[in-house]
C-alpha cells in the first residue's frame, strides 16, 4: 500500500515501516523528541516525504533511515525494508550497553534498579 505522491503522517510512517510497535509509540517518541526529521524535532502529524531523512533514537542507538516510499498502513517485514534506505552505524552488543548484567545470587531487581536501565534504554 504505497503512495506515490502526497505526504503521510510521520509517526504513521514509522509505525508502518516498522521502526516502533504501534502508533501510539510512535506518536509518544515524536512528542519526547526521539523523532527527528531532516535534523529537526517534530510533532507526530509533521508531514514526511520521499527523500527525507528520519532519525529515531532507540535503547541507547539512533536509526538513521532515508525515505524511499511512503506508506500509510503497516505492511510486512520485507516491504517494509524496501520503504526506506537504512544509514544507521550497527546496533551495539546488549553487553556493551551495561543493561541488565546482574551477579549470580544477588537477589531480585529493585526499583532503583528498574529505574536505572529504563534510564540507560532511553526510556523508550
Amino acid at each position: 500500500m504505497a503512495s506515490e505522491t502526497g505526504t503521510v503522517r510521520i509517526d504513521s510512517w514509522v509505525w508502518s515501516v516498522r521502526l516502533a510497535k504501534t502508533r501510539s509509540a510512535a506518536a509518544a517518541a515524536c512528542r519526547a523528541g526521539h523523532v527527528r526529521l531532516n535534523g529537526e524535532r517534530v510533532k507526530p502529524a509533521q508531514s514526511v516525504r520521499i527523500g527525507d531523512e528520519v532519525r529515531v533514537r532507540q535503547e541507547g542507538w539512533e536509526r538513521v533511515v532515508i525515505v524511499s516510499q511512503l506508506i500509510r498502513k503497516r505492511v510486512g517485514a520485507a516491504p517494509a525494508a524496501e520503504a526506506y534506505v537504512d544509514k544507521s552505524a550497527p546496533r551495539p552488543p546488549r553487553e556493551a550497553m551495561g543493561a541488565g548484567v546482574r551477579d549470580r545470587g544477588a537477589g531480585r531487581p529493585t526499583k532503583r534498579d528498574r529505574r536505572e536501565w529504563e534510564q540507560l534504554r532511553g526510556g523508550l
